[in-house]
């Protein structure tokens, strides 16, 4: 990218990858093979670079990834508690059976961040990849909480509706997630050939639909659970030509890589912060249709 950046009022979503590695193996994971070579990984490179870009951009939200950012909680801890409270903070996690945490102290581990963690967006799948955590574990936080669930295999209607009834009992809102690799500018608002879409449509209540140049988001209810549909495009920096015939690189996403770089995209597009610095601030582009 050699265009001036332009990103949404508050900044772009700041994406950081753990400094360590899981033990899962999801066939989906595009990050499993940076975890390959953990040598050039640095805790406190990442602890400067969020606050480096904090201070830019101090009311950008902050998104926990991996890897299992829940497999080392000493160093979660000190991620979380580098990133100043006028952020929102999200974490994507498997939340699976930990190899050195008991139950007890992951709930107590996130109880005790409920004031620094925004919303836990926990992955569970219509096959299962992972030993996952009892569901009732749902029950036993206090911090908001998310399940996430990648349409990528045999997915019928009454399988999805069997998941979504599968975390009624914690109220949990589902997000089911197209394969964002199969993902384009031409079919991301086709509706009439999405097959996920079509299925949805008929087993729960459609109620919104919310999307900007890069994502969108179909929102419906079973009784008054929360399901949606989400889609995006397998990048987050979209090039545009305005009326005046300049040139824009429009980020939606930084990414803090697990040695602390920072790039401007998930397709391996390093970033030098000093040009991040002379962003263009423009009004998010998210649009509503009820």
């Amino acid at each position: 990218m050699s265009n001036p950046f332009k990103t949404r009022n508050g900044g772009a979503t700041v994406t950081v990858f753990a400094p360590y590695d899981c033990n899962n193996n999801c066939p989906f994971c595009v990050n499993k093979e940076e975890y390959a070579d953990t040598s050039g990984f640095s805790l406190e490179k990442i602890l400067d670079s969020i606050q480096r870009i904090g201070e830019f951009t101090p009311y950008c939200d902050f998104v926990f990834s991996g890897g299992e950012p829940m497999a080392n909680l000493p160093s979660l801890q000190k991620m979380l508690d580098a990133v100043d409270s006028t952020h929102r903070v999200f974490i994507n996690t498997t939340l699976p059976v930990m190899q050195d945490y008991t139950e007890d102290e992951v709930v107590d581990f996130l109880n005790s961040n409920r004031e620094k963690i925004t919303c836990m967006n926990v992955s569970r799948h219509l096959h299962k990849f992972v030993e996952e955590g009892n569901d009732s574990i749902f029950g036993r936080l206090e911090v908001p909480a998310r399940v996430n669930c990648v349409l990528f295999l045999n997915h019928s209607p009454e399988r999805m509706l069997e998941f979504v009834r599968r975390f009624e009992p914690w109220n949990v809102p589902i997000q089911f997630r197209a394969d964002y690799t199969k993902t384009t500018p031409e079919n991301l608002y086709d509706e009439r050939d999405d097959d996920i879409l079509q299925e949805l449509r008929c087993i729960l209540r459609p109620t919104m639909m919310e999307g900007c140049r890069i994502r969108c988001n179909y929102e419906f209810l079973d009784g008054r659970h929360v399901v949606s549909y989400h889609k995006t495009l397998p990048y987050s920096t979209i090039t545009e030509t305005d009326a005046e015939g300049k040139t824009w690189d429009i980020l939606y996403d930084v990414l803090i890589k697990q040695n602390g770089d920072f790039h401007s995209d998930w397709t391996g597009v390093s970033m030098d912060l000093e040009d991040y610095k002379k962003v263009v601030f423009e009004p998010y582009d998210l649009h509503r249709i009820f």
